[in-house]
């Protein structure tokens, strides 16, 4: 009878599981085809008069990486660009790194004492949109880099989008590493929950019409306590139908290159906000990330117990589950895609343990960011005036 009763009990986990593994694959292929970067206007045909570029970027303690973002972003060939970089009260040496490009026509600020209240990067990103004269503003972070011919893209893609906000999800195109076979799914997650009022967005470059940006929401300060203020940014642009989410691609050359332990410091910024700031929510998450590697759990058993029916079935979920995620690694890497399928299972506990750690943190108010804490924000979103459609 315990028997019957433990077999019926894996038939209900493995129809589960392929319940989750089917819809999960639909969700995939309709964020490959919806955010697919597709192109039609060429660059050379943007517009007569090229509209002026600010590429921003607010840097703390980012020597490692200082240097290198610095650099791609002035081999630039886009036409009209201004580039303003905030130094927010590092203790290393970003601001002499900064200060070394100023001959690049770099612009250097260094980043106000922080007010009470706002998160230290939201108060960067307020100072830097306030000080750029461009008609778009690229926001970047440190570990980006771009091709030569990456902006003018982007201007292009804007364009011909009528696109008042353009978010790119940032490939990865280093050598294989610990740090690229262990990576957290955030950019995963933003794919998987797309919707319109919580669109898929990425940090790491973001396009945005100043003039659009500046009558919605005039700076940051609606933003100044959000984990993520990009998020709400494109909510409020996805309203209004200018909002558009592409993956990166090898032409578009917008890439990243981050350390294992910065991922993971962000994924515990990201994960907890990501459901809701409830604990409930984490809880359910953590299940169901669990569910998910079932199929490994099962498989191990079969050296135990004898092998049977629901081994070859954790075997076909198991392997299932691999190949959704080397379809997108194969999207989103250059190298080392189909290799990092078979460490899947160990990603998505260590997800699991980071969704743990983040919801624990918050509810502690350890959290930081840079050193400094980070807090959850109950302020409701509103545009300031509804962005006018051209």
């Amino acid at each position: 009878m315990i028997v019957v009763m433990f077999a019926s009990l894996l038939y209900v986990v493995h129809g589960v599981v392929a319940a989750v593994l089917v819809i999960a694959s639909v969700r995939l292929a309709q964020g490959i085809r919806r955010f697919r970067f597709n192109p039609t206007m060429t660059p050379s045909r943007l517009i007569e008069d090229t509209p002026s570029v600010s590429v921003v970027i607010p840097a703390r303690n980012e020597s490692h990486a200082m240097t290198d973002c610095l650099q791609a972003v002035v081999n630039s060939t886009y036409p009209k660009l201004e580039i303003i970089v905030l130094n927010d009260s590092s203790a290393d040496r970003t601001s002499s790194l900064i200060k070394a490009f100023a001959h690049d026509g770099i612009r250097f600020i260094d980043g106000p004492a922080l007010p009470e209240g706002w998160l230290g990067k939201n108060h960067a990103l307020h100072t830097l949109v306030k000080e750029a004269s461009g008609a778009y503003v690229l926001f970047m972070d440190v570990d980006t880099r771009i091709n030569p011919d990456t902006i003018e893209q982007l201007v292009a893609y804007a364009a011909q989008e009528n696109a008042a906000m353009v978010s790119v999800l940032p490939r990865r195109e280093d050598a294989i590493s610990f740090s690229r076979l262990f990576s957290p799914l955030r950019y995963f997650w933003e794919i998987m929950f797309h919707r319109a009022a919580s669109p898929a967005v990425a940090s790491s470059g973001w396009l945005v019409d100043r003039s659009a940006f500046m009558k919605s929401f005039g700076g940051f300060e609606l933003f100044k306590s959000d984990v993520q203020p990009e998020a709400n940014i494109a909510a409020a642009f996805m309203k209004d139908g200018r909002y558009r989410f592409v993956i990166g691609t090898e032409r578009l050359g917008l890439r990243y290159e981050k350390k294992w332990a910065s991922q993971v410091h962000t994924s515990i910024r990201l994960l907890f906000p990501l459901v809701g700031a409830r604990v409930s929510h984490a809880l359910i998450s953590v299940l169901d990330l669990l569910i998910v590697v079932s199929p490994l759990v099962i498989l191990t058993t079969g050296g135990f117990l004898g092998w049977s029916i629901h081994h070859l079935i954790a075997g076909l979920l198991w392997m299932g589950f691999a190949i959704l995620y080397a379809v997108y690694l194969h999207k989103v890497w250059r190298h080392g895609w189909w290799l990092a399928p078979w460490f899947w299972d160990i990603v998505v506990i260590q997800e699991a343990v980071l969704m743990l750690v983040s919801a624990w943190k918050y509810k502690r108010g350890t959290v930081n960011w840079k050193g400094r804490p980070v807090m959850l924000s109950s302020q409701p979103v509103t545009h300031r005036t509804t962005a006018k459609k051209n």
